[in-house]
């Protein structure tokens, strides 16, 4: 389908809350939502580990004039509550939630793009039977992590850094996501507005629980994490996304996800590690 006419683009943000439910009680999760809020083509964008709903701003305004498209901050991230059990931020914790969302959204079907995290709960929610995902993209995420770029974001997630000004807080964020490629100083200062916020000492901090970290660092093992089974579950139409110089999705994965499963389509990202961020016309065209 073709994009719809610029004038179409813009579209205003709406903000929302749902109720989820966690073993250890009812937390509330944010999104934001752009498009007409009647529309019953619904494409649902979730983002990456440290990340939240607003990396997507470019993304849903270009495709607001075809979709509602809605944008969750992922439980512990952006403006939804942290989890009182650090332990619940996996998987099944992150597809529940989706699930919950889509129920309030009233829709039995979605379209989904997810960048690495938001990729997983995709492909974890896309595997089951009678999944409400009917097309999905996956940026830069795929069945197989590798050991080294988990230990490299095992390095940096969670560490609570406190910045004196928003100028360091840019910084900060330009030195952990440099893999996100070329951006303009307007497409970083926007990166960094959203996942930051101001404290009460007049500093900077970053709008995510370190308590996310705390099942991430599990992960850190010498051995690739492979979860191959969910992917040769799903059925639906996919596109994989690859930065061409990611360091987390192979090329050779890349590859295997055309042969098998539901034998992707792949686009690659030249000058992009992970992830791309879809912040131009080039990124957008391409979802």
């Amino acid at each position: 389908d073709k994009l719809p006419p610029k004038e179409a683009f813009m579209s205003e943000m709406r903000q929302h809350t749902v109720q989820c439910l966690s073993p250890g009680g009812l937390h509330r999760m944010a999104y934001v939502e752009w498009g007409d809020p009647a529309n019953p083509r619904v494409l649902v964008c979730v983002h990456g580990l440290t990340r939240n709903a607003r990396d997507f701003d470019v993304l849903a305004q270009a495709l607001s004039g075809h979709y509602r498209v809605v944008c969750p901050d992922v439980v512990g991230r952006g403006r939804s509550n942290w989890l009182r059990i650090k332990d619940h931020y996996q998987l099944p914790q992150y597809v529940s939630d989706m699930v919950t969302l889509i129920a309030r959204l009233g829709v039995d079907e979605v379209h989904w793009v997810g960048t690495s995290l938001g990729g997983m709960v995709g492909m974890a929610l896309a595997a089951q039977e009678d999944t409400p995902i009917a097309r999905l993209v996956l940026n830069d995420i795929g069945p197989v992590l590798t050991a080294a770029a988990v230990k490299r974001i095992g390095e940096y997630v969670g560490l609570q850094p406190q910045f004196a000004s928003f100028a360091e807080a840019e910084q900060y964020v330009r030195l952990v996501s440099a893999t996100f490629g070329r951006l303009t100083d307007a497409q970083w200062r926007h990166l960094t507005e959203h996942v930051t916020r101001p404290t009460a000492g007049g500093g900077y901090e970053l709008v995510y629980d370190p308590g996310i970290a705390e099942p991430f660092r599990r992960l850190i093992t010498d051995d690739d994490v492979s979860t191959w089974p969910l992917y040769d579950a799903i059925r639906c139409p996919t596109l994989v996304v690859r930065g061409a110089e990611s360091d987390l999705l192979t090329h050779e994965t890349c590859l295997e996800m055309g042969r098998r499963g539901p034998k992707a389509l792949i686009a690659e990202i030249p000058g992009v590690g992970h992830a791309p961020m879809f912040l131009d016309e080039a990124q957008v065209a391409v979802v």
